[in-house]
């Protein structure tokens, strides 16, 4: 039995949208070109082809071909939309993927190993790499690097960010 390729969660279809087989796909990614016409998506171990795409609000509108019909979009409510995690999009050289960083070991500027990350979570002004029970946020301020080949992530905290405690308070 072959073994499927991994995939990467792009998008949740949540409702449908018109009679003709629309759907309305909330984003769980934040590359809304993956939705461009042309390109393809998985859906239940099946390829399909984007035929239109526009976004609305938080969500994209989506027509895929052989979708024609709203009983066909309904039975596909809550179906997750993915792509081969190889298919990687062409990123800027300060960009990556959320997913990259995912394992990569967390070092400080003088060398303190802080840990892994384990996951990075979305919040309105920024990501948050979550090590254990510590959070840093991810910008320039508090990440210094990240190496791709040596898998670290260097970061310059203040202090308390690793739940120390400094001096105590005199009262």
């Amino acid at each position: 039995m072959a073994k499927k390729p991994p995939v990467v969660p792009i998008g949740k279809i949540v409702t449908t949208f018109g009679l003709r087989g629309q759907m309305k796909v909330e984003l769980m990614t934040n590359m809304v070109e993956r939705f461009d016409a042309g390109k393809f998506v998985l859906l239940k171990g099946e390829s399909y082809k984007i035929l239109a795409s526009r976004l609305q609000k938080n969500q994209v509108v989506l027509e895929l071909e052989g979708i024609r019909k709203i009983e066909q979009a309904e039975a596909l409510k809550w179906e997750i939309l993915s792509v081969p995690k190889g298919e990687r999009p062409e990123l800027d050289d300060d960009e990556y993927l959320v997913e990259d960083l995912i394992g990569m070991t967390v070092v400080t500027t003088d060398g303190q190993t802080v840990g892994q990350v384990d996951a990075v979570q979305e919040y309105p002004a920024h990501d948050v790499l979550v090590i254990g029970e510590i959070l840093i946020p991810a910008i320039e301020q508090f990440v210094e690097m990240v190496d791709f080949d040596t898998e670290t992530i260097t970061v310059k905290l203040i202090d308390g960010m690793l739940g120390e405690s400094s001096d105590e308070l005199d009262v």
